[in-house]
């Protein structure tokens, strides 16, 4: 699992974008890949699939 930081998540359209920690590389995130409520700087954990439109999050969920 990746680890990283919320950039921006807007709950009414419910995507997002997180940036990776090691690689500071951003990925696109739905709101269909969340386990758990995000929102702006939280830290996040999260796998990384290949999408329809490229590399995108899922079974993301925040660092306690």
């Amino acid at each position: 699992m990746a680890t990283g930081k919320v950039k921006f998540f807007n709950d009414v359209k419910g995507y997002g974008f997180l940036i990776e920690n090691e690689t500071n590389q951003e990925y696109f995130v739905h709101a269909t890949g969340l386990l758990d409520k995000v929102k702006k700087d939280e830290l996040v954990q999260f796998d990384i699939e290949e999408g329809k439109k490229g590399p995108k999050c899922v079974n993301v969920q925040r660092i306690k």
